[in-house]
């Protein structure tokens, strides 16, 4: 998982840029970057947060109306500055790109990249990605061609990309002089959600990203999502095309809805935090049809994704809802520390038991899925530590 997004303005889009990457921040907190163009890129990545990486001096830096950004939760190369996102190319063409997903023939299409003698710096999927779209690219396509010409050349260019790659993809990248393109996989997999913002002048801005998380703050309109094997491109002079290229059967990530979203995005019209409310209530009609006798004192969610389930499975059952963890926002995700020890402390630093809200009561706990398994075994070993007359524990997506 990680957080994409792309805009084409009128206006100078670093600050836009930064705002978008705050409002996904939640998608990685590995590193970000931030790509601009004008007659040339402009470039900034960072290791951590985005607030860590950006300054008011380096993004005054990044010059031009558009730019694609990106913040990382590494699934695939290292955790250097050299793996961190979007990559530029200088040749064949001028190319920046930034990718959300995974291709699990990456090793195979490396193969063939080397035959190619075809320098990757890093292990990381999204450089050999670069790589083979910047060269089917600048084989379907011409530097004086038209935009709409052009443009026909790079619907080509991803239907053939589309037969090569295996995995989840959605993808931003600007192609210099020329302007921003957006497409996804063709199963859709991955999310890339579309919006538009009209102008005093009657200009358009355009915006794609991961999520609808940004549009509200930056006046954006969302217009539905960057369909599954769609292409969207926006040109240098403000002109939008959109072609559907190759489509398979649409196979939505379920833990977008679970785990990755914001409650408040909008993927596939469907609302995050409604998608939730359900989860609950239909668990809670789940756990009455299994356990009519058997009502607990309180529902306490593994905090923060499970909150908005625990809220409606208490509400259904009846019974109180109390927030009898507390989760420290400083502490990253346990489930990727390198090992068990240090997973099962990082449990206890990072979520804190109220005493006052579990002693001598029939506690039901709620989380939004298991992984492992560490972290809901320490839960419910914490919560018996407190006097908890009973635990049980349900999850909203279990393994």
């Amino acid at each position: 998982m990680c957080g994409i997004v792309g805009i084409a303005s009128h206006v100078p889009v670093a600050a836009e840029l930064y705002e978008s990457l705050v409002h996904l921040q939640h998608r990685g907190q590995d590193a970000a970057g931030i790509v601009t163009s004008d007659t040339q890129f402009h470039l900034k990545t960072g290791l951590g947060l985005v607030r860590d990486t950006f300054t008011p001096d380096n993004l005054s830096a990044l010059k031009g109306t558009m730019g694609i950004a990106h913040v990382r939760y590494g699934t695939s190369g290292g955790y250097s500055l050299s793996e961190t996102q979007p990559l530029l190319l200088s040749h064949p063409i001028p190319i920046v790109l930034a990718h959300n997903g995974n291709l699990p023939n990456d090793q195979a299409l490396r193969e063939e990249q080397t035959v190619k003698k075809d320098v990757l710096r890093s292990t990381l999927d999204t450089e050999l990605l670069l790589h083979l779209f910047s060269e089917i690219l600048q084989q379907e396509t011409h530097a004086n061609q038209n935009d709409e010409a052009f443009f026909q050349g790079v619907v080509k260019a991803v239907t053939l990309l589309h037969a090569r790659l295996q995995g989840t993809y959605s993808i931003v990248s600007i192609v210099l002089s020329r302007g921003l393109i957006a497409f996804r996989d063709p199963y859709g997999i991955r999310p890339l959600v579309f919006g538009e913002r009209k102008n005093q002048a009657g200009t358009v801005d355009y915006i794609v990203a991961s999520e609808t998380t940004p549009f509200y703050t930056l006046g954006f309109e969302a217009k539905g999502d960057v369909e599954r094997g769609e292409v969207v491109y926006i040109s240098q002079t403000g002109k939008c095309y959109r072609a559907v290229t190759t489509q398979k059967t649409f196979s939505p990530c379920a833990f977008e809805y679970i785990y990755f979203a914001r409650p408040d995005a909008i993927l596939s019209d469907v609302n995050v935090y409604h998608a939730r409310l359900h989860m609950g209530q239909n668990l809670a009609k789940r756990w009455q049809e299994t356990f009519p006798d058997s009502l607990p004192d309180v529902v306490i969610p593994a905090p923060f994704t499970a909150n908005t389930a625990a809220l409606s499975f208490a509400h259904e059952l009846g019974v109180r809802y109390t927030e009898g963890l507390y989760k420290n926002p400083f502490i990253g995700r346990t489930f990727i520390m390198p090992n068990q020890a240090i997973r099962v402390r990082s449990v206890r630093h990072k979520l804190i038991p109220q005493r006052t809200e579990i002693m001598d009561k029939k506690v039901l706990i709620v989380d939004d899925s298991i992984v492992r398994g560490t972290t809901s075994r320490e839960i419910i070993r914490m919560v018996r530590e407190c006097g908890a007359k009973e635990v049980n524990f349900v999850s909203t997506c279990p393994p």
